[in-house]
């Protein structure tokens, strides 16, 4: 969009006046925040307007994109530079005496999501609004988010991430568009007096399902979509006045704090049967609402409910919104009145799949007692889905019951949510060319010859809207002067920097680009936790979420033999090394919160130990979101993507590092296989078994950690520190202790110590080599632009989604 600088400052004096009566010189630092996120969406409503009625109007086909989590951190910056107006915004505020940095750290990272699920789901709106797709992101707007974690004593303390304190001013309440989800009652069939067999759904609880909308503005295009968010409430119903003024106040709120529960914090503790409904409960309330959402907007366009699958695509982002199958299916045949194979024809063209695990605990199921109860008619229509499948099953294989019990969709009192994922859709994606064979050859098989031609693959990518151009604008500068801009809208003609990975001026240039970054994160470790770090050693990150599979704990263990080499030898000639961890962990995930304390409690060692003469660092940076990644990662030497082989679907992190110049130190897992073919054996360090081999392993064994430890005095050495506890005392690590002891190690972080100890002395050895390391780091970059969004989505579209965009 166009603006002048005193256009905008105009603008901005009057925001100030209408929302508090003052002006720039008296307003506190929120006052004048809200009022210009209040300014740039009001510059974005006539485009959100727009391009929701060209839509409508020209019945584009529309993806509704639904997802548990939206990772999409702060949106000030992002705003600004996908509408061209930052330069303007941020020279207009100067000459009033703001600095735009400041408002926009007041922002709070959206609580609306945890990991990589999340991430993706936000690139991806980002991308479908760059490229002019008509699309929404459905989704909960929780009150509190995960959780905000602080560290005490070494220790993860999880309190609560109160997102929403400051007002939210992204967001449009949308009253007209609230619906009804209901929960419970008693669901019978009957014949109505023609003849018709029908439902009789009573004494079921009403929840008001309220909608709240954010614009997603499309870079330099003039197209905003929509992320519509779910809140849950009660309208005033199950307020109960009588009991209120008998003296029982908190009896009177109960119903109240029972419904509000359902939006206020993402992933509930499930290690209860209390936590468990909620999370089910969080779940078909989103999806209900959404998908009634689609079918009135599709009836409004006057499009028959029969012809849903060329009006829109519905895609479930991993297993939490697949109850979208049976609830498509209930409005359907229920309230459209479509017979049973019309309907199940429409769901199946309409939807589609990702699917983002391979390990089998994070494929959801439900208990039958508990679904069937939570959800009386979807369960029925559940039954039915899975009866005619089974039916199908047998005709194919006859009476083979092993068969027929490993694709059920409910198999021993369990709904398996993954099964009516895949019955139910028309597309099942893997999100790395490895995961997806692993998904169509081992644990889906079954399915994939079932379905020939549902599975396929979409490797996942990255915006790099947000991890380049926002996160790294010294960089981007850089790419900007060297190849000029078309790489902003074209992300594969970043290939245009290989030409100056001979140009010592050039590399020269990237180098100081990350000099500068890690100068600025030194300054943020120094002023926020108390540790001086080198910008001149190795930075060395890993950060993602904490899970046993993804190995900080091999991490680690390396650190504790690296300090133990320095203590015996502290003129051991190595290059000065900062290791950098950021982690949440699942409150109710023991080991992985005992691995974080094992982190710290190294780091509080190392650094306070003057015999290593500061030649090593630990820092380990709390509260790990998408606001801090951007300060991170720009400044990420060496790149941590270390998952046992086999284990990690994916990825996102490891293509923001290389993104951003970081040499990747890796298993071949995941998209790292992808990223080793983009770059080639010279601009990536590869160590660990292959996936072959722990499959291998895992299913006929031959592995014995005992092996491990007695034959390698280092592991020995390390395991010995651990079971002492060091500053945090004897038994604090003993889960850990056992874990890879007594449990055999599960994700083979003995097996592979050696030799990510030798990759790591090879990383040692190619940061000496200066004008290599920078060509590496180079070459990382130029190799990226084939990991953008932008570039998966274009592949949804052509391939899944059936859709048009703008090429």
């Amino acid at each position: 969009m166009y603006l002048n600088r005193e256009d905008f400052k105009r603008d901005f004096r009057e925001k100030l006046l209408q929302l508090y009566r003052t002006g720039v010189e008296d307003a506190s630092d929120t006052e004048r925040y809200i009022a210009l996120g209040t300014l740039i969406k009001d510059y974005m409503a006539m485009d959100w307007y727009k391009t929701e009625t060209d839509n409508f109007n020209r019945k584009r086909k529309s993806v509704y994109y639904f997802s548990l989590e939206f990772l999409i951190g702060r949106l000030m910056d992002s705003a600004l530079i996908n509408l061209g107006i930052r330069d303007v915004v941020e020279s207009g505020l100067k000459e009033m005496g703001i600095p735009l940095k400041e408002l926009e750290e007041i922002e709070p990272d959206a609580g609306l999501g945890n990991g990589g699920l999340g991430r993706l789901a936000a690139c991806f709106m980002d991308s479908m609004a760059s490229l002019g797709i008509s699309g929404m992101g459905i989704g909960i707007r929780y009150k509190y988010g995960l959780f905000k974690q602080e560290i005490v004593h070494g220790c993860q303390i999880e309190t609560p991430d109160n997102w929403l304190k400051i007002q939210n001013v992204w967001e449009s309440r949308r009253d007209d568009l609230a619906c009804i989800v209901k929960f419970g009652g008693d669901c019978s069939l009957r014949w109505s007096d023609s003849g018709k067999l029908y439902v009789e759904h009573k004494n079921y609880e009403p929840i008001l399902a309220v909608p709240y909308d954010m614009p997603v503005p499309g870079y330099d295009n003039g197209v905003v979509n929509t992320l519509r968010l779910w809140s849950a409430e009660t309208d005033g119903v199950a307020f109960d006045f009588s009991v209120f003024s008998r003296g029982d106040f908190e009896k009177a709120v109960a119903g109240q704090y029972s419904v509000s529960s359902i939006t206020s914090v993402l992933y509930p503790d499930d290690s209860t049967d209390r936590g468990k409904l909620l999370r089910l409960k969080q779940e078909y309330f989103f999806t209900s609402a959404g998908i009634q959402t689609i079918v009135r907007n599709v009836k409004k366009m006057g499009i028959p409910v029969n012809k849903l699958d060329t009006a829109v695509a519905i895609h479930i982002n991993d297993t939490h919104p697949a109850l979208a199958v049976a609830e498509l299916m209930r409005i359907l045949v229920d309230e459209e009145n479509l017979e049973w194979d019309e309907a199940f024809g429409v769901t199946v063209r309409t939807l589609a799949y990702t699917n983002h695990t391979i390990l089998a605990e994070a494929l959801e199921k439900w208990r039958v007692p508990m679904f069937r109860t939570l959800l009386p008619r979807i369960y029925m229509i559940v039954e039915e889905i899975n009866r005619r499948f089974c039916v199908e099953v047998s005709a194919r294989y006859g009476a083979n019951w092993n068969k027929l019990s490993a694709m059920s969709i409910i198999q021993d009192d369990m709904v398996k949510m993954a099964h009516l994922a895949i019955v139910g859709s028309h597309s099942v994606n893997g999100v790395a060319a490895l995961h997806t064979e692993i998904l169509k050859n081992q644990e889906l098989r079954d399915f994939n010859e079932f379905f020939p031609g549902r599975f396929n693959n979409k490797t996942n990518g990255i915006t790099h809207r947000r991890w380049l151009i926002q996160a790294n604008p010294r960089l981007a500068s850089l790419i900007d002067n060297t190849i000029g801009e078309g790489w902003k809208k074209s992300p594969l003609e970043l290939r245009g920097l290989l030409k100056y990975t001979g140009d010592s001026g050039f590399l020269q240039d990237v180098a100081a680009v990350k000099r500068a970054n890690k100068a600025d994160l030194s300054d943020f470790i120094l002023k926020n936790y108390g540790i001086s770090v080198d910008p001149d050693s190795i930075f060395d990150i890993q950060v993602k979420r904490l899970h046993m599979y993804k190995r900080q704990l091999l991490n680690i263990i390396h650190i504790m033999d690296l300090y133990n080499r320095l203590c015996d030898d502290p003129d051991l000639d190595i290059v000065p090394r900062t290791f950098i961890f950021g982690a949440k962990a699942f409150p109710g995930y023991t080991i992985a919160k005992h691995t974080i304390r094992l982190i710290n409690t190294v780091a509080e060692k190392v650094n306070n130990d003057p015999r290593i003469k500061n030649k090593l660092k630990v820092v380990f940076m709390p509260n790990y979101g998408v606001s801090l990644a951007q300060i991170m990662i720009p400044a990420g030497d060496v790149s941590e993507q270390i998952s046992t082989a086999s284990k990690e679907a994916s990825g996102t992190g490891n293509m923001k590092f290389m993104m951003n110049g970081a040499v990747t130190v890796a298993t071949m897992d995941g998209a790292n296989v992808e990223i080793h073919d983009a770059v080639g054996d010279d601009n990536i360090v590869i160590f660990g078994l292959s996936s072959e081999e722990v499959i291998n392993y895992q299913l006929h064994g031959g592995y014995n950690s005992w092996e491990m430890i007695d034959g390698d005095p280092r592991i020995a050495r390390v395991l010995k520190m651990i079971e002492s506890g060091m500053d945090a005392g004897p038994g604090a690590f003993e889960l850990i202790r056992c874990h890879l002891t007594s449990d055999n190690d599960p994700f083979f972080v003995l097996r592979d110590f050696a030799s990510y100890c030798d990759a790591q002395n090879k990383v040692d050895g190619l940061f000496r080599d200066r004008e290599k390391w920078n060509r590496m780091a180079a070459t990382n970059i130029a190799c990226s632009g084939i990991f953008s969004s932008d570039n998966t989505i274009m592949r949804y579209a052509d391939e899944i989604w059936g859709v048009d965009y703008n090429k």
